[in-house]
C-alpha cells in the first residue's frame, strides 16, 4: 500500500481519515507540507538520528519510524546533530536506562544551543510510569514521549509535535491493535525481521515485557504471508519471523493456526530462501514443530531455546514452567530429529536466592546440552516485577565469580562444539563489510559468523565458502569458486 501512495495528491483540507493505516498517511502527507514550510523559515527540519537500544523487536519498530520520516522527506544520519533526535528505548536491564538517562544529560546541552532541535523518546522503558515521570520533571526539553503500543500513530504524534508549544506525552497502557503496511525502511536490501507477533503472557518473574508490551496478539497469517511477499519483491530472500514467544502463535487469532503451520505458509511463498525465528519458550516448542523443522527445505537448522537457569528450584520460581530434566529431555529429542542443530540459549546468574548448588546445576546443563554459544546475563533487578521484591539477593562479588565461571566453560563448549564445521564448506549469505577493507562478514545457516575477503558486489549474495579456522563463535574462511 506505501508504494501506491503519492502524497501530493492527498486531500489535507478533509478531516483526517477513520481508518487507522489511512490516518498515517494522511498525517505524513501533512508533515510534509509543514516541513516544506519550515524549509523557507530560519529554522528547518531535514535530518534525523535514530538509536535503537534492545531487541530484534525494537530493532523492527525502528524501521517503521524511520521509514515515516523518510516517507516526510527527511534524510538520516547517524550524528546527533541532527535536527531530530531520537531514542526507542528498553527497559529489560536497569543499565539501558541509564544510557538512555545520560544521552539525555548530553543532549540537554546541545538543545540550549539549538532549540529548534526536536527530541523524541519512545519504546519499552517509556512504559513504565516512574520513567515518564522522571522525564518530565528532569527532561522538560524533550519533545515527545510514547511507548510501545501506540507506534503505529507516529506520524500523527509527530504532527501535533511540530504545532505544539510544550512536551507531548502519549502513553497507552495496552492495545489490541495491530495496523499493517505502514512505510519501513529495513536496514538490509536482502534480509528482513516480520513481526508475527506482538507482546508475551507468560510473566516470568524477573521480566518486565510482558507489563511494557502488553498480552500475545497474533498478526493473521495472510497478512505475514503478503508482508514476505513483497518483501520477496523488493530483493528479500532471508526473513526473520519474530515475537516474544513464537511458540505460542496463533492461540488467540479468531481461527488457531499452529506455529508450524504458518512457517509452512512462508516456505511456499517463492523467492525465500532462508527462514529464521526467534524467541522460543521450551514449555511451548511442540512436536510439530520440531518435526517441521527437521524435514523444512528453508527453514534453518538453528533454535535459540533460553533456559535461564539449570537449577529445577530456580526455574519454579521464576515461573518458567518447565524444570532442569524437561529441558535436557526437549534438548535430547531436538537432536534426534535434527542431528545437525545448533542450539544458543540465555542464561541469568545471580538470581535472587540462587545457591552455589543452584548454580552448579546450571553449569552442568551447559556441560551436558552442547550449546554453540550462550547469552550470559547478570540478574538485573527491574522494578514492578516479583523478583525485584525478594530478598536473598546474590552479593555482587559471588555474582562476579560465577558468572566468569559459566562464561569460561560456555566458551569452551561453544569452542567444541563451533568447530565441528571446520574444515567444510557452508553456504554463506553475505552481510556487512567489517572494518578492515575487503573482509566481508556472513552467516550459515546455522547463525555461525564468517570472516573472509571479498569484494563489495557479494553483499546480498549466498556464496560457497570454506570454513578454514574455528574461533570459538565465529569462523574465518574462504571462498570457494564455484
Amino acid at each position: 500500500m506505501f508504494n501506491e501512495i503519492d502524497f501530493d495528491k492527498l486531500q489535507l483540507d478533509m478531516p483526517a481519515p477513520e481508518n487507522d493505516t489511512q490516518r498515517q498517511y494522511y498525517y505524513i502527507a501533512k508533515c510534509r507540507e509543514g516541513l516544506k514550510e519550515l524549509e523557507l523559515g530560519e529554522t528547518p527540519i531535514r535530518t534525523f538520528c535514530l538509536t535503537t537500544f534492545g531487541c530484534q523487536m525494537n530493532e523492527k519498530q525502528s524501521e517503521v519510524v524511520a521509514g515515516t520520516l523518510e516517507a516526510m522527506g527527511l534524510v538520516r544520519e547517524e550524528s546527533e546533530n541532527a535536527d531530530v533526535i531520537l531514542f526507542n528505548t528498553c527497559t529489560v536491564r536497569e543499565n539501558a536506562n541509564l544510557k538512555v538517562y545520560g544521552r539525555l544529560g548530553y543532549l540537554q546541552s546541545i538543545k540550549k544551543k539549538r532549540p529548534n532541535m526536536k527530541i523524541i523518546m519512545f519504546g519499552c522503558m517509556m512504559q513504565e510510569e516512574h520513567v515518564v515521570q522522571k522525564i518530565k520533571k528532569d527532561y522538560p526539553f524533550v519533545d515527545l514521549v510514547f511507548g510501545t503500543h501506540n507506534i503505529f500513530k507516529f506520524a500523527e504524534l509527530f504532527y501535533e509535535m511540530l504545532h505544539a508549544a510544550g512536551q507531548i506525552v502519549d502513553i497507552w497502557e495496552g492495545s489490541d491493535q495491530i495496523i499493517e503496511e505502514l512505510p519501513t525502511e529495513r536496514n538490509f536490501s536482502f534480509k528482513s525481521g516480520v513481526n508475527i507477533m506482538f507482546g508475551c503472557n507468560n510473566f516470568c518473574s524477573y521480566c518486565i515485557v510482558p507489563y511494557v508490551r502488553g498480552r500475545e496478539r497474533s498478526r493473521e497469517p495472510e497478512a505475514i504471508v503478503k508482508e514476505i511477499e513483497n518483501l520477496v519483491q523488493d530483493g528479500v530472500t532471508e526473513v526473520m519471523l519474530l515475537g516474544q514467544n513464537v511458540n505460542s502463535y496463533g492461540k488467540n487469532l479468531e481461527n488457531p493456526v499452529s506455529f508450524a503451520k504458518l512457517l509452512e505458509m512462508v516456505e511456499q511463498v517463492e523467492g525465500i530462501k532462508r527462514i529464521r525465528f526467534m524467541t522460543s519458550h521450551p514449555k511451548d516448542l511442540s512436536d510439530e514443530l520440531i518435526e517441521y523443522m527437521a524435514t523444512s527445505k528453508k527453514v534453518c537448522h538453528h533454535l535459540h531455546l533460553p533456559m535461564q537457569s539449570g537449577s529445577s528450584r530456580l526455574l519454579k520460581i521464576m515461573n518458567r514452567r518447565y524444570d532442569k530434566e524437561k529441558y535436557l529431555g526437549l534438548v535430547e529429542k531436538i537432536r534426534k530429529a535434527i542431528p545437525d542443530i545448533s542450539l544458543t540459549t540465555d542464561i541469568i546468574v545471580g538470581f535472587p536466592g540462587e545457591t552455589e548448588e543452584d548454580f552448579l546445576e546450571t553449569m552442568d546443563v551447559v556441560d551436558k546440552a552442547g550449546f554453540d554459544t550462550a547469552f550470559t546475563f547478570i540478574y538485573s533487578k527491574r522494578s514492578g516485577t516479583p523478583a525485584a521484591k525478594m530478598e536473598e539477593q546474590v552479593p555482587e562479588d559471588v555474582v562476579k565469580d560465577r558468572f566468569q565461571r559459566l562464561l569460561k566453560l560456555v566458551q569452551d563448549r561453544g569452542r567444541e562444539r563451533s568447530s565441528r564445521f571446520e574444515g567444510s564448506v557452508q553456504e554463506v549469505l553475505v552481510e556487512t563489510e567489517s572494518k578492515d577493507k575487503g573482509v566481508f562478514t556472513g552467516r550459515t545457516a546455522y547463525n555461525l559468523l564468517v570472516h573472509f575477503e571479498g569484494t563489495d558486489d557479494m553483499l546480498g549474495k549466498y556464496l560457497k565458502v570454506r570454513l578454514d579456522t574455528c574461533k570459538g563463535f565465529y569462523y574465518l574462511g574462504s571462498i570457494v569458486e564455484e
